[in-house]
């Protein structure tokens, strides 16, 4: 059989990189509405003092070639030279076998890029490179000083695990999530629908139009996680075409069998139909081996490339003072984005108050679970809960979040009372809850109570995280 050709190979790689000849990324790219994340990862792709690679992970489909594409627009705008800067697809057929090495020296001899000048080298979907992360630590610590290097890929699972073991000192991890509640409005042009108020130290929206906030807010429920499916009425028409075949199943069916040896696909299939079925619910494995017919043994590591994958996210218990457990025998199970239940399921309703309430609190989770300032806990003991606290690195409590998709708890706070009881127990002076329409104030037994819309509360923790990374994103403690 012949080789593949260098001359191919040389070709391929100026067919990736159009702004060598014409100075810009394409049409296609730039027509595109750059996603908020893009202002976090800038800084760190443009950083001359570390010397580090940025790892950037994130689910299938979230956008993270788009967003190189626009961090590359960004530095071409900057007047760097469209030949200091090199992208990649390392999943190319005609990369196979090759190292990140061997595609540097591509790079190099393609461009001819002046070897004086700092040189931007991005490597997407590097999870199909046997040993990619030895070969990126190597290339830092060769070439870190003088050149950034970016490499990116939806194996998430690989890349986070590998990044910790390999890469110490050596790789900044980046997490592309999917979209925001915030973003989501940005992408489709109804900020119209909101004011913000940037007055002190926490700047929050406002609705204009609570009611039709709300149907945005069932509408990112049901397509809101992907910025294709957002801009696409026939994938909406269609979500488990799209969402279900096109992503869910290429994780479970191609990704994680082949990075993990997983033999019993429809077994991982079962199990993740079950928690997503069940997403914002307190579980145990006993009850999760029963419901899915999967061994406890089984589901703890399926539980963990789940979770790699970032398909979903394990919540662990607190008690009434705060304090974690030392055997957590039951825990939450929530989705990282919940357009994917429609898309396993059937869409929700605004009027569907056992799906939705779920699938709100659910939304709540996925603008937090990708924050590294604090770690997000639920609290239940004998005769209360809270759906959602948050411990600090210093495991100090910051704030608490009882979600609801009803605005009877404003009228009746005495619903309240386990709210109450943590928040007392644990000194905290002001707690969130989240309604459907109501806002304002209420304090309950020495507890100032913010009352907010679930939707207007899920768009300042996206715009917080942002726009702002402080500690309460949004939730006002």
């Amino acid at each position: 059989m012949r080789e593949v050709a260098r001359t191919e190979l040389l070709s391929r790689i100026r067919t990736e990189n159009p702004w060598w000849s014409v100075g810009r990324i394409g049409r296609d790219f730039e027509r595109l509405k750059p996603r908020a994340y893009h202002r976090l990862l800038n800084p760190l792709v443009q950083e001359s003092e570390v010397k580090r690679a940025v790892v950037l992970m994130g689910p299938r489909r979230v956008g993270k070639t788009v967003l190189i594409h626009h961090v590359i627009g960004d530095l071409l705008k900057r007047e760097v030279s469209p030949r200091q800067i090199a992208y990649v697809s390392v999943d190319h057929p005609l990369y196979d076998g090759l190292t990140l090495e061997d595609l540097l020296g591509l790079y190099r001899e393609a461009a001819a890029p002046d070897p004086d000048e700092r040189q931007y080298v991005f490597f997407d979907e590097v999870q199909y490179l046997r040993h990619w992360e030895v070969h990126l630590k190597a290339l830092v610590d060769q070439e870190g000083h003088g050149h950034r290097f970016l490499v990116s890929g939806s194996a998430a699972a690989a890349l986070s695990l590998k990044s910790n073991e390999s890469g110490a000192g050596r790789f900044t991890d980046f997490l592309l999530p999917p979209l925001t509640f915030y973003e989501f409005l940005d992408l489709t042009d109804r900020l119209d629908l909101v004011v913000l108020h940037e007055e002190g130290d926490h700047p929050a929206y406002e609705a204009r139009d609570i009611a039709a906030l709300n149907e945005q807010f069932v509408q990112y429920l049901n397509f809101g996680g992907y910025p294709e499916v957002v801009f696409s009425d026939a994938i909406q028409g269609d979500p488990g075409r799209f969402i279900k075949s096109d992503i869910i199943d290429k994780v479970l069916l191609r990704d994680l069998p082949s990075l993990y040896g997983i033999s019993d696909i429809p077994e991982l299939n079962r199990l993740f139909t079950t928690l997503a079925f069940n997403t914002a619910g307190e579980v145990s494995l006993q009850e999760l081996a029963k419901r899915s017919g999967v061994a406890k043994n089984t589901l703890k590591k399926y539980m963990e490339y789940l979770e790699a994958a970032f398909l979903m996210r394990i919540v662990h218990r607190v008690d009434r003072s705060g304090k974690r457990f030392q055997r957590a025998r039951r825990f939450k199970v929530y989705l990282t984005n919940p357009s994917m239940r429609a898309a396993l399921f059937t869409p929700v309703t605004e009027n569907d108050p056992q799906v939705i309430g779920p699938l709100a609190e659910t939304a709540i989770f996925a603008q937090l679970f990708h924050s590294r300032l604090f770690e997000p806990y639920y609290a239940r003991w004998d005769r209360g809960e809270v759906d959602l606290v948050a411990l600090g690195p210093d495991q100090g409590l910051r704030w608490a979040v009882e979600v609801k998709w009803s605005d009877r708890p404003a009228d009746n706070p005495r619903d309240l009372k386990g709210l109450v009881t943590f928040c007392e127990k644990n000194r905290l002076r002001v707690a969130t809850v989240t309604t459907r329409a109501r806002g304002g104030e209420r304090e309950v037994g020495g507890v100032l109570i913010r009352f907010m819309p679930t939707a207007v509360c899920c768009l300042n923790i996206g715009y917080n995280i942002v726009h702002r990374q402080v500690d309460d994103v949004g939730l006002m403690r």
